[in-house]
């Protein structure tokens, strides 16, 4: 069966303009603003909260509380120290990849505006090929073109600025899309397109639908942790990206297999709630929706475990992006699923009943 358009001009746009936007963890509010000016037509109210996480709800008169979630933040890092010679060192802010830091471009954010500049490395004529150095977290430094530390500091630069990388948005082969940060703003998409097409569809929830976009998940899932105590849900329908794993140098005996273009990847982990799971891959059959299983071992490292053990425990479940190249600044997911994404979330609302428990016991 052809996946059917869901991806509009316009909604690609509005992908484009939030994947181009650093959103670094604990910076997230200027990606929440485009998130959120992009809902507005589609959604009923707003809630945010201390540490910038955005919801939009639809239906927020109503007893019965359902999310629908993804996180805004990106992978970046800290300025940690500077030399007397005015090169920058770091530390990870969320899980960088020191691997790939060598040769790449940086922003650095700071109060006089962005300061440009590289992770350095020694030119291979000079290091020693017997023994190769790799790239490690004590030996990446960037490079902005100073002279010394002083002449750091007054560009702006100081112990603390964030830093992250300034790829952008592509499409690749017509349909892959390849940016940083795919993880998880991919997530914050696919749950507003839901909105939209809620919306356009013209229909009515017989519950409180929260389209919730939580911050700080690279560094412990700690956005969802404290919004889900505001929301108090009943249910919780996580996205979130998982790795494809049919690229060199995986072992899938560890990760499973998965693949980008075969549809949405549903979990199996104690965090999931399995008749919500089971309600999901209902719906995606009873649809046509192609999809994917993963099993997780004692937790899905996703937002999904902030929800389900929150408030006494909450109907949890997780449907996953599959993505090559995750924490790079290559990320690559393809069209097909990201629509098929939306197809399933959107579908399964459509299921769900207002009051149900999905408790064993009924």
């Amino acid at each position: 069966m052809a996946t059917p358009k869901i991806i509009t001009s316009k909604s690609l746009k509005f992908f484009e303009k939030y994947l181009n936007n650093a959103s670094p963890t604990g910076y997230e509010w200027e990606g929440q603003k485009i998130w959120m000016d992009y809902l507005k037509p589609y959604v009923d109210d707003f809630i945010t909260d201390t540490y910038g996480t955005a919801v939009a709800v639809i239906n927020p008169e109503a007893k019965y509380k359902v999310v629908i979630e993804g996180h805004s933040d990106e992978i970046s890092w800290y300025v940690n120290y500077i030399t007397d010679n005015g090169l920058i060192y770091v530390i990870r802010n969320g899980g960088s990849d020191h691997q790939i830091a060598p040769s790449k471009w940086v922003n650095i954010h700071t109060k006089k505006g962005i300061i440009k500049g590289v992770f350095g490395w020694p030119a291979i004529h000079t290091r020693n090929r017997a023994k190769e150095e790799p790239p490690k977290l004590d030996n990446i430094f960037i490079d902005i073109g100073a002279k010394d530390k002083e002449e750091v500091e007054k560009m702006g630069v100081h112990v603390g600025c964030v830093i992250t990388y300034p790829d952008e948005f592509q499409v690749l082969n017509k349909n892959k899309f390849v940016c940083r940060a795919i993880d998880n703003r991919a997530g914050g998409f696919m749950i507003a397109e839901v909105a939209r097409l809620l919306h356009e569809n013209k229909k009515k929830l017989p519950f409180g639908l929260y389209i919730t976009n939580s911050v700080q998940e690279e560094i412990g899932l700690r956005g969802a942790e404290m919004i889900t105590h505001t929301i108090k849900p009943d249910v919780a329908i996580v996205t979130d990206v998982c790795h494809d794993t049919t690229t060199p140098m995986i072992d899938k005996k560890k990760e499973g297999e998965t693949s980008i273009g075969s549809g949405p990847v549903i979990s199996y982990a104690p965090a999931i709630q399995n008749k919500l799971r089971e309600r999901i891959i209902e719906t995606a059959e009873a649809k046509k929706i192609p999809f994917q299983r993963l099993a997780s071992s004692r937790y899905t490292g996703t937002d999904t475990d902030a929800f389900a053990y929150s408030n006494g425990g909450v109907a949890s479940a997780l449907i996953s992006l599959p993505l090559r190249y995750m924490h790079t600044t290559v990320e690559m997911v393809h069209k097909d699923d990201v629509e098929n994404v939306i197809r399933l979330i959107y579908e399964t609302l459509l299921t769900i009943q207002e009051g149900e428990t999905f408790s064993y016991f009924d």
